[in-house]
């Protein structure tokens, strides 16, 4: 018996752990669904881009006072949670407050007492977030695409971290022989007073019950993170080093279509003549992207990044000026359908049965695709480097190239600029005419 809560203990870390490690794994089996692309070129600038966006939030800070509560609960969570490795240590060895022998009791008592600091901060830093939410609506967080559970998932999160930090600090209030050392206690020593008068036997329970209810709730959220916006805390790493490098406005160009457009141009080419040694002749079997599997791997990370802020919208001006494109729901509605295509796969033994469905039409529509300017404005506000952009153009490239379902404005263009050379329906000998006048 003397074992039980050591073995205990280990029971539920291998559940919460092993249960994550099979989400991952199945994240990643849905992220390779996508199509390969090279992205290890410039790897000097990907590292900072990683370190200088994700772990420094500088793109977070643009909005300085939504960005200034982030980084309070991003810090604040992140080193608070240092000591989940003490209390697995703990849980583990059956030992209590291990790294107090370890590292001395000054050094100790700085360490929880910056922790307790930063849990009343990032504790302030939720209610103002869920106030935002809640009271006072920002518009952003009241789109069309959240309601239902992207607006529960904001919350949920936000109760979660309030627990957590609770528990923390009512775990460090109660344990006795950390309030006698009176190093540490930098919030705690206040909360203390609540539990005098209370048997010691019993304020012992209570400390224990705050300390296991804290571990397992951690390893709730730990796992809960695979079902929510807020994969983005581990995602947000990788999206900001395979960001895209190139300039913004720079398009990827097919290069069959690039071929074919330099044969037409250049009267001298031969159309029959092999390719050159090492370049592959071959087209690719679709133009563009209907579904989920036609994107790249690094658009299906982006959408499993996706923190659902809604700054992407917030500056699209076509979503301003009453347009139908958000996208914020272009990237949710790509994740969404990604996990529909990965359920599909889990009901199949491996393998995707056709389910008649697509993310063109079944998710996004036409409409939302058309309106989209090109302007680049979501990459700007990202704050993790997502490309809604991309997404937008290889479905509308589908669209002309599969489909010939481009609008009519555009149909006439390409119409021009295939007979007049130019985009106006003038004949070239005619264009000076204006000239004339």
């Amino acid at each position: 018996m003397e074992y039980l809560p050591n073995i205990l203990f280990a029971i539920a870390l291998a559940l919460g752990v092993g249960y994550f490690a099979r989400n991952v794994k199945k994240l990643i089996r849905n992220i390779k669904l996508g199509q390969e692309v090279d992205a290890s070129d410039n790897k000097p600038q990907r590292w900072r881009n990683m370190a200088r966006i994700a772990l420094g939030q500088s793109k977070m800070v643009k909005r300085p006072i939504a960005g200034l509560l982030h980084v309070v609960v991003y810090v604040g969570f992140v080193i608070i949670n240092i000591e989940v490795l003490e209390i697995i240590l703990d849980g583990l060895l059956g030992t209590h407050r291990l790294f107090l022998d370890l590292i001395g009791e000054s050094v100790y008592g700085f360490l929880i007492g910056t922790f307790e600091i930063l849990a009343v901060l990032v504790l302030v830093t939720v209610v103002v977030f869920w106030l935002r939410r809640n009271a006072i609506k920002l518009k952003r967080f009241m789109s069309a695409e959240m309601t239902g559970w992207p607006k529960n998932d904001g919350n949920i999160i936000l109760y979660f971290e309030v627990v957590l930090m609770c528990l923390f600090l009512t775990m460090n209030a109660t344990d006795i022989p950390f309030q006698e050392m009176n190093s540490g206690n930098v919030i705690s020593q206040f909360i203390a007073p609540w539990f005098d008068g209370i048997n010691q036997n019993t304020v012992t329970i209570v400390e224990r019950t705050a300390w296991w209810l804290h571990i397992i709730g951690i390893l709730v959220f730990l796992n809960y993170l695979y079902f929510s916006k807020h994969l983005h805390i581990l995602l947000a790493f990788p999206n900001t080093y395979f960001g895209n490098l190139k300039p913004k406005g720079q398009f990827n160009n097919l290069e069959a279509v690039t071929k074919e457009v330099m044969l037409m141009m250049d009267p001298n080419a031969d159309p029959f003549a092999a390719p050159p040694e090492g370049e592959d002749e071959e087209e690719p079997s679709k133009f563009g992207a209907s579904d989920v599997m036609d994107l790249s791997r690094i658009q299906l990370l982006n959408a499993y990044t996706c923190t659902e802020c809604g700054r992407c919208t917030s500056e699209c001006p076509a979503n301003q000026t009453g347009k139908k494109l958000s996208p914020r729901k272009i990237m949710m509605d790509t994740r969404d359908r990604l996990e529909e295509v990965g359920r599909n796969i889990d009901a199949n033994d491996g393998e995707f049965k056709d389910d008649g469905k697509q993310l063109l039409n079944d998710y996004i529509t036409a409409e939302e695709l058309w309106a989209c300017t090109s302007c680049n404005a979501c990459v700007e506000a990202c704050p993790v480097s997502i490309d809604p952009l991309s997404i937008i153009m290889e479905m509308r490239r589908y669209l002309v190239m599969e489909q010939s379902a481009a609008p009519m404005e555009l149909n006439n263009m390409m119409t021009n600029i295939e007979n007049n050379g130019a985009p106006w329906p003038y004949n070239q000998m005619d264009r000076l005419n204006w000239a004339n006048e």
